[in-house]
């Protein structure tokens, strides 16, 4: 099943209020998808998969303009020295190639931190399984959906 589809699978069983918004245009850096879309930077949202000890990962959500601290990200998960996983480590674990990541609806149970900035938005726009799309999608339902630690994670650009 594609990303996208796996997706809508996903929120469409566990009945949340979504939307796939597809802008029908580029979005390969944040302030391109916010303009896209009409809304501001601190509202889209990064997904981005970390591998520690070897068999261990953890799912980071950011808002796009801020910097994950590999540092602050391994304190609050507990899983020591950190590094991006590779893409064939995150389509495997997610069921989203890089790039496409979805907060929520991953193929395998993965420990997802979100960072306490994320929190303070009513509504975010993550990965929606492609890179052409994205999910609209409360930031209280991401943590209620995928169990995850609220931390301070991200140092601002």
């Amino acid at each position: 099943m594609a990303g996208e589809e796996r997706l809508l699978a996903f929120v469409q069983q566990v009945q949340i209020k979504f939307d796939i918004v597809r802008p029908n245009q580029p979005m390969p850096t944040v302030p391109l998808a916010a303009a896209a879309i009409g809304v501001e930077e601190s509202q889209i949202i990064k997904s981005v998969l970390f591998m520690g000890t070897p068999g261990t990962i953890v799912l980071a959500i950011a808002c796009g303009v801020s910097r994950i601290d590999r540092n602050r990200l391994s304190v609050v998960s507990g899983l020591g020295e950190l590094r991006l996983a590779d893409p064939e480590t995150v389509l495997s674990s997610t069921g989203f190639p890089a790039g496409g990541v979805s907060p929520i609806g991953h193929a395998t149970r993965i420990p997802v931190v979100i960072d306490s900035r994320v929190m303070v938005q009513e509504i975010v726009y993550g990965g929606a399984g492609s890179a052409h799309s994205l999910l609209r999608i409360a930031p209280e339902d991401i943590r209620r959906l995928t169990g995850a630690t609220i931390g301070e994670i991200t140092v601002e650009p």
